[in-house]
């Protein structure tokens, strides 16, 4: 692995959540590529334009952030849905994402499902697969995690896979998130430690202390914590310094 190669991706388009800490203009300066949400979980027309003018200003690739539709919930919880309708409420806030970004003249750079959505498709090869529907529509990458339902549906669809590690959200001894119990603040110094160790021994410490394997294409810096700028300087001088 090349940490040069490394990107940091964020979660913007949230300055209208009650979720939201304003983060977005500072980590524009930090990040590579921005995950936008599409009015789902959160966002709405005005922050989309915002956030997509924002990205294009500042060099950062778009990809959109589809969520559940879950307000109140902040796409956080679970729900029973068919492949169709994950296929279909990816495609509509994708097109709505992709609409902004033509009167920008910028391409859609990804597809990365948002909180309890990512989850699921995580675990279930029959929602990834619609999922990769999409991604083929458009012709463009997915986010995930590697060994994931992400990783095995993307490399059977041919949809280019990037594999995302977080550094602000902890992982189970079986490789997978811990979504729910995300800390209000992720401490500086740990957010730099967990990238280094991924990036240099390709692993992460679990909750329960296992040495867990992982693959970095990109790192996640979540925005919607009071000190997201901090730890998103964090993993970039960490990437630099590799």
């Amino acid at each position: 692995m090349n940490p040069l190669s490394v990107s940091i991706n964020s979660d913007l388009g949230e300055s209208l959540g009650i979720h939201s800490f304003g983060n977005d203009n500072e980590l524009m300066g930090l990040i590579d590529t921005a995950n936008v949400a599409c009015g789902f979980h959160t966002g709405d027309p005005t922050s989309i334009r915002e956030t997509v003018m924002g990205a294009g200003a500042a060099g950062v690739a778009v990809g959109a952030h589809p969520g559940l539709p879950d307000l109140v919930g902040f796409g956080r919880r679970e729900m029973k849905l068919s492949p169709d309708e994950v296929r279909d409420l990816v495609l509509y806030q994708v097109g709505a994402l992709s609409g902004f970004l033509d009167a920008e003249g910028l391409p859609l750079d990804h597809i990365k499902p948002h909180g309890s959505l990512y989850g699921m498709v995580g675990r279930d090869d029959t929602l990834m697969n619609a999922v990769c529907d999409v991604a083929l529509q458009y012709e463009v990458p997915v986010y995930g995690i590697a060994g994931s339902a992400h990783e095995r549906v993307a490399r059977q669809r041919n949809v280019p896979f990037v594999a995302e590690f977080y550094v602000d959200l902890g992982y189970r001894a079986d490789g997978s998130l811990i979504i729910l119990r995300r800390p209000p603040e992720t401490p500086v110094e740990l957010a730099a430690e967990r990238a280094r160790l991924a990036l240099t021994e390709g692993v992460a410490i679990a909750d329960t202390g296992e040495r867990v394997v992982v693959r970095v294409d990109t790192i996640c810096v979540h925005s919607d914590t009071p000190n997201a700028v901090d730890v998103a300087t964090a993993v970039r001088k960490t990437i630099n310094s590799l």
